[in-house]
């Protein structure tokens, strides 16, 4: 997530800079074979283009409304995560007069978080994390889950032996959570804690499960296939197009100059179609950049900062003095 004002134009434009590069190319071949070819039957009417600019409009609009929900879903999910972590903590204080049995509920919890996070940053086939507009934009930022390992993290939570009985299970997240319930029915079967106290930490499992859930449909279900192969399409085409809708429209213009611009206004096709163009091509790259918000792109729900944040509020409801610093934003960028 950025976190500063706004990003400054040179990081836009150094993100956008391959799209710019084709686009001038794109731009400058039918404007030489134009103006110095003299290949006049190139220029196509403009109205063709107009249309197809209209529908790429539309459809990249709404592709980017869909990104949107898509993050603000997440955001909610984590944000009621978080809520329901803290309230986990006092749950697990205030239930017991055992100190170490409050820190295990609790721990297993972070333990939770962890291994929910590590799912949430596994890489899918339709991700954009790789690609080289975003691969190069690491460098000004990290991702948490790929410098430690989960083992690593577990073994801050865990006893060894939950630790390698969740390592060798394929939903870990689930099964921590498994684990969680189990001992929830052992201490009330022991009658450590009552049936009001027991339904309510069972409820709160459940609404961690569903919590887990909704995030593994947001990472799962890609934003349709059908749509964004379209969407790729058209503006694919209009780019293509609209500097060849351009030629006749600045030529005539010639008839209106005077002077050492007379007869070379054709030129003016490849800044201003770089311009229109790039504005479709950056659309298209901001909604692509939203559409999975937990792979660990700069503009993803910061779920790294906020687990973070919730073990130093559950370690302090334990009384604990030696706690983690907070994640800080590098380069205003935080995950």
């Amino acid at each position: 997530m950025h976190t500063g004002k706004s990003y400054k134009l040179s990081e836009f434009l150094n993100w956008t800079r391959r799209d710019i590069y084709v686009l001038i190319v794109l731009a400058v071949v039918p404007v030489v074979a134009y103006q110095i070819g003299d290949i006049k039957w190139l220029g196509i009417p403009s109205t063709v283009v107009a249309l197809l600019g209209t529908a790429t409009a539309f459809i990249v609009g709404f592709k980017n409304l869909q990104t949107y929900n898509r993050t603000w879903e997440a955001r909610q999910v984590w944000g009621d995560i978080i809520s329901s972590s803290r309230a986990w903590g006092t749950m697990s204080r205030d239930f017991f007069d055992n100190a170490e049995k409050s820190k295990e509920l609790a721990y297993r919890h972070l333990a939770w978080l962890a291994a929910l996070r590590y799912q949430l940053r596994e890489n899918r086939a339709w991700e954009t994390i790789s690609k080289g507009h975003n691969a190069e934009y690491l460098k000004y930022y990290s991702i948490p889950e790929r410098q430690t390992a989960l083992e690593t993290e577990l073994a801050k939570y865990l006893p060894d032996a939950e630790q390698k009985q969740i390592l060798a299970t394929g939903s870990k997240a689930t099964q921590i959570m498994s684990l969680q319930s189990k001992t929830i029915k052992g201490l009330f079967a022991s009658q450590a804690i009552d049936v009001a106290q027991f339904l309510d930490m069972q409820r709160s499992i459940k609404d961690f499960l569903l919590q887990q859930g909704r995030c593994e449909c947001i990472k799962d279900f890609p934003y349709p296939r059908q749509y964004a192969t379209i969407n790729s399409f058209f503006i694919k085409l209009f780019c293509l197009l609209l500097p060849f809708g351009l030629l006749t429209e600045f030529d005539k213009l010639n008839d209106s100059v005077e002077g050492v611009i007379k007869g070379n206004m054709v030129w003016l096709v490849i800044p201003f179609s770089v311009l229109i163009s790039w504005m479709y091509t950056s659309l298209e790259r901001v909604g692509e950049s939203t559409e999975n918000p937990f792979e660990g792109n700069a503009n993803d729900v910061p779920i790294s900062q906020m687990c973070r944040t919730a073990e130093i509020d559950l370690r302090e409801m334990l009384g604990e003095t030696d706690l983690p610093p907070p994640l800080e934003p590098r380069n205003n960028i935080v995950l």
